[in-house]
């Protein structure tokens, strides 16, 4: 399950926040600003994360991400399935440029099984670049370019079946 969702992930086609197959209820859920994380757990009682897949991975082994980021030699790539009262809601990846790897966000190779929205949103030195909505088959997702103390990072996320992101579209 977690690798075919990891590659649903990667195959994501993304779109303009203004398409019109993103109702109101959907576009609330594909631009949330704040942590994802924060908002799946008014919907469960634990929200849980997989590692899947971490490790620096070369400039070679990215697509269009690397547009997305700065030139660096090698990124740190962490993959998940993250669950809701052990249902998978989600599949991340975020990878980091290994220049952002200085100074605190350091800790960004080290969260194991915490869920990064934990991480990233108790920083003061946040920001948000832009999100952008995507889809593949029938399921939704969004990527994200974030800033810590100024150093980015790229977040993908694909909302999985059992998500409530699919449940809230009434």
């Amino acid at each position: 399950m977690s690798q075919d969702a990891l590659s649903l992930l990667r195959a994501l086609n993304w779109l303009s926040p203004t398409q019109p197959a993103l109702s109101p209820v959907l576009l609330d859920w594909l631009m949330e600003e704040d942590s994802m994380t924060r908002r799946f757990e008014q919907h469960c009682q634990r929200v849980t994360v997989q590692p899947v897949r971490e490790g620096f991975i070369n400039a070679s082994e990215l697509t269009d991400e690397l547009t997305l980021l700065p030139n660096d030699e090698r990124y740190w790539l962490r993959e998940i399935i993250l669950f809701g009262d052990d249902e998978p809601w989600l599949a991340g990846r975020t990878l980091v440029p290994e220049s952002t790897l200085n100074g605190p966000e350091a800790m960004l190779q080290q969260l194991g099984t915490r869920p990064l929205g934990r991480y990233l949103f108790s920083s003061s030195t946040l920001s948000r670049d832009f999100i952008e909505p995507g889809k593949v088959d029938d399921l939704w997702g969004r990527r994200s370019r974030l800033r810590l103390s100024g150093k980015p990072l790229l977040l993908t996320e694909l909302f999985l079946p059992a998500s409530p992101l699919y449940r809230d579209r009434g």
